[in-house]
């Protein structure tokens, strides 16, 4: 399977991005809300909303052949309506929606903002967003729904690939390096300057800086202390590739600049 492509929603998409969005609130929201909060959220992303949306040209849509997966919407710089198909959540899906709205609204806009539901507020966590204020909404019956507004301020990545808000874990690593799938590493890019923090497995504290080319490939250098308290410094060359489920994989060659000055390569990978 090939990355899916998201594109720009038409009249003809309605009905399969109602029914998808119907589906997935009913699915997935019972788990965290009373029927009251079910039942508001999916008259507010009913079929005549949803199709204003479309005519105004905000709602994108991510398909598999004929198939919607996903939606997503953004009226200025406030998104307001990302779902994801059930079979195929938890597969990068959301995330690549995500950076596709982020990408828009940051060609205007240095700050974009989303009202957070509770299915999806790791999501927008993990890419950044911080919660700014609580707000209240009663609904039926004396239930209250609340819920976060919060807010990101967008990188300006100037490459195809951009990694700022993204996590990475190694899924292999020569036997001379030190990183290992309990190394957690949280990316940031700001233009193709590229910084990361790592810690875990036999790293106690770690960074890296470098640069993003225009097709992704990441040049850095890196320093850490391990857990026998030595302080390793080291070069990268990473080379990323895009995977069926939509993550990045990198492809790593890097060499220790002190110790005994060995190479090494690693494959890590988007978490």
């Amino acid at each position: 399977m090939e990355l899916m492509e998201y594109i720009k929603a038409t009249e003809k998409d309605l009905e399969q991005i109602v029914t998808m969005v119907q589906e997935t609130i009913q699915t997935i929201y019972p788990k965290y809300y009373p029927k009251e909060v079910v039942d508001f959220f999916c008259e507010l992303h009913n079929k005549d909303n949803i199709f204003r949306d479309i005519k105004s040209g905000f709602v994108g849509v991510l398909k598999n052949e004929d198939e919607i997966i996903g939606t997503g919407c953004y009226k200025e710089n406030h998104i307001t309506r990302v779902y994801v198909k059930p079979a195929y959540q938890k597969q990068g899906y959301g995330s690549y929606i995500m950076q596709y709205l982020e990408n828009e609204i940051g060609t205007s806009n240095e700050k974009v903002y989303l009202d957070a539901s509770l299915p999806a507020s790791h999501l927008y966590e993990k890419r950044g967003y911080k919660t700014v204020k609580h707000e209240r909404w009663n609904v039926e019956n004396g239930v209250i729904l609340v819920y976060e507004v919060m807010e990101k301020r967008l990188a300006k990545c100037s490459t195809h690939i951009c990694y700022d808000g993204k996590y990475f874990v190694a899924r292999k690593n020569t036997e001379n390096g030190e990183v290992d799938g309990n190394t957690l590493f949280a990316y940031h890019q700001n233009d193709n300057i590229l910084w990361a923090d790592y810690s875990g497995g036999e790293i106690i504290r770690g960074h890296l800086v470098g640069t993003v080319d225009e097709n992704g490939e990441l040049d850095f250098y890196y320093q850490h202390i391990n857990e026998q308290k030595q302080i390793r410094i080291g070069v990268c060359h990473s080379v990323p590739l895009i995977l069926e489920n939509g993550k990045i994989q990198l492809s790593e060659k890097w060499q220790w600049l002190n110790g005994d000055k060995s190479k090494g390569t690693s494959i890590v990978v988007e978490k």
